[in-house]
């Protein structure tokens, strides 16, 4: 039976991304993609700004039981944090494995000074932290639809701050890329405070986005940590 794979979005972003993951997958993960408001068949509902309200809403959407794994990029590594400590306090629940991504370990200061800046200033800085650009955003239409739940995914991410001081007891892979100038190795390395259980760190080529070109990579280094031995010595 296919292990569940709960991914958790990055700022902005909805579940589409992360269908594409799904014939990459086979028989190994069953995809499960965390849908919040303000996107897709939720475009209509207001988005949040907290992560704990994210984690709130997620929660009844979810419906797992046994085993799981979770996924995050960004925003979605700290709403998959926080959406882990609450599934192992599930009688019915076993967290297998946390993979973050591109994501500064939750006691680390995030501001990056985007929150209430003019719509141009605020898209100029989070292209410049992100590494690119976001096509729909030279269409006027498509740009009014899709900024106001990108403003909220901002201030969620740079107004976070951890909901406990207790350690994970679940084990925590933490990716990033090799050119991310958004987040230092050192933040990435503090993943490993945060997990009582085993941790490794694993750089992979590009910048912030690295995933959008290292899906199979980083698929392969999810199913070895699950399925497999292990994936191997750590790359630092």
């Amino acid at each position: 039976m296919a292990t569940p794979l709960i991914c958790l979005p990055f700022a902005g972003a909805g579940t589409s991304y992360y269908h594409a993951w799904r014939p990459l997958c086979g028989d190994r993960f069953d995809i499960r993609p965390g849908l919040l408001p303000g996107r897709e068949r939720r475009i209509d509902a207001e988005p949040l700004r907290d992560v704990q309200a994210a984690v709130d809403d997620l929660l009844p959407t979810l419906a797992v039981a046994g085993e799981v794994v979770l996924f995050g990029h960004c925003l979605g590594a700290l709403i998959a944090f926080e959406l882990a400590h609450r599934l192992v306090a599930e009688p019915d629940v076993t967290v297998a494995a946390l993979f973050v991504s591109g994501a500064a370990a939750p006691a680390e200061e995030r501001s990056l000074g985007a929150t209430g800046l003019p719509d141009d200033a605020f898209l100029d800085r989070v292209a410049g932290f992100a590494g690119f650009t976001d096509a729909a955003m030279s269409d006027p239409e498509l740009r009014e639809l899709i900024l106001p739940t990108l403003r909220a995914d901002v201030e969620m991410f740079e107004r976070y701050a951890p909901s406990t001081a207790e350690l994970l007891p679940v084990p925590i892979t933490a990716m990033v890329g090799r050119d991310d100038v958004l987040v230092p190795r050192d933040k990435v390395a503090g993943w490993s405070r945060a997990t009582s259980k085993d941790f490794a760190m694993f750089d992979l080529p590009g910048g912030h986005m690295y995933l959008t070109d290292s899906v199979e990579q980083v698929l392969s280094l999810i199913d070895a940590t699950v399925h497999g031995g292990g994936p191997g010595e750590p790359r630092v």
